[in-house]
């Protein structure tokens, strides 16, 4: 049996960017999306936030990358159609979809709103669906997802500024909750101030923290403290200033995916104090125990969160005007995004505007 190519496994026509090979070059591609089904929900995609991991996917980093790759998991749209049996959403609505389309619905995981973590996730991009078709992601014109795995996404909500939050929104969100970090007068630390971190300070600040940012950079005092409203502000390499901090934090959330010391961090904790990664090195960190004994301190992680959180997560955002800061793109601007994201080059999520550009660029 001949494999049917891209454009031919499903019936309706679609086209986004797509990486060939491991050069991690993307360029425009034809391909198909499924029929509405009748707890599906289909969408015209207006806007997709560019997350890091994008970058690690169309470059194969990770070693599971599927070609033709279209990327974006952090997308928002307007809805054009709805199955027979959608309850939630109608023609319309403003809609969006994290890095999830499916689970198995019966796990542990899955009964307890934790989709995230159930054994058989689909990814909304570079997975194999129920159909045996590979996911394609919203770096593309149109969308279609079943309902469960659909966020509504409230009316005073910019759709550019939200998409971010679809997955660097609830990567902080939720371990703030989960870690009882999300108390008023908690003192948090962030680590890193890029797309995670930037949304880290604003959450914890929304949620009644007083929140120092920890960062290698200097520069950054200003933009952190001014403009994202921190207290305070850590040079991690001034040991000094770490000195002077020392178990003063009730949590940390680390969002570096750099290789890193996490020995200084946990002598920023409190006893009880929790270090929460969020960031994903690629090889292993050092965790020193004498650390963890002296103080009975956690080192826990957190990924994304399940899709009952996710919409709690986009209402609190609304109710409290937080909104990630991006730089808006065209389409056919996405190569020199994706190398300028390799440097960190960017305040601090790039968002493709595909509504206004994908046609231009086809």
């Amino acid at each position: 049996m001949v494999a049917k190519l891209p454009e031919e496994e499903h019936p309706k026509e679609a086209f986004g960017w797509a990486a060939r090979d491991q050069s991690g070059v993307l360029s425009p591609f034809k391909f198909s999306r499924r029929a509405t089904g009748e707890k599906d929900v289909s969408f015209k995609v207006l806007y997709c936030g560019m997350c890091h991991s994008d970058l690690h996917m169309v470059k194969n980093e990770w070693g599971n990358s599927i070609y033709p790759l279209v990327p974006g998991h952090e997308i928002v749209g307007v809805v054009t159609e709805v199955g027979s049996k959608v309850a939630k959403f109608k023609v319309g609505d403003k809609v969006g979809v994290g890095c999830m389309v499916g689970s198995c619905h019966s796990c542990d995981n899955c009964t307890n709103n934790l989709e995230n973590y159930c054994p058989e996730m689909i990814l909304t991009y570079n997975a194999k669906y129920y159909d045996g078709t590979i996911t394609y992601g919203g770096y593309s014109d149109t969308m279609v997802a079943d309902e469960h795995f659909i966020v509504r996404i409230p009316d005073n909500m910019p759709l550019d500024a939200t998409a971010p939050l679809l997955c660097a929104g609830i990567t902080v969100y939720s371990p703030l909750k989960y870690y009882g970090l999300d108390k008023p007068g908690l003192h948090v630390g962030v680590v890193g101030l890029g797309g995670l971190g930037h949304m880290a300070v604003k959450f914890a600040k929304a949620m009644g923290a007083k929140v120092t940012v920890i960062s290698t950079s200097p520069n950054k005092k200003q933009e952190a403290i001014e403009r994202l409203g921190a207290d305070s502000f850590l040079v991690s390499r001034d040991q000094d200033q770490m000195k002077v901090a020392t178990g003063t934090m009730d949590g940390i959330i680390d969002t570096v995916s750099a290789i890193h010391p996490l020995l200084p961090l946990l002598a920023l904790l409190k006893s009880h104090g929790k270090l929460i990664l969020v960031g994903a090195p690629e090889k292993p960190l050092e965790l020193p125990a004498f650390a963890l004994l002296m103080g009975r301190k956690v080192v826990g992680g957190s990924c994304i969160g399940g899709m009952k959180e996710t919409q709690e997560m986009i209402d609190f955002a609304a109710k409290h005007g937080i909104k990630s800061d991006v730089e808006v793109i065209s389409m056919d601007y996405v190569n020199t995004a994706m190398e300028r994201m390799l440097k960190a080059d960017v305040r601090y999520r790039f968002v493709i505007d595909i509504g206004n550009t994908i046609q231009c660029s086809s």
